[in-house]
């Protein structure tokens, strides 16, 4: 899955559907800022790649992510 074409609202709402189905700990989001090295867009597609490599699309069409509302959306 290529998610370079998304834009950076894409980015922001994927990324905030696949956080919302982990455990928030130091390690989990460590993970990204090692990844990231304080630039957000790559913060957000570090997010997105490991949601991609668990379940296997963007947290918008499968796995837990898809049953997540966000503000924005409602």
């Amino acid at each position: 899955m290529d998610i370079s074409d998304l834009t950076l609202r894409e980015l922001q709402r994927e990324s905030a559907r696949a956080l919302n189905t982990m455990q928030a700990t130091n390690n989990n989001i460590w993970q990204f800022n090692k990844q990231a090295h304080h630039n957000s867009h790559n913060w957000y597609k570090a997010v997105i790649e490991w949601y991609i490599s668990k379940y296997g699309d963007l947290p918008s069409k499968t796995g837990p992510g898809k049953d997540v509302k966000l503000v924005i959306d409602v």
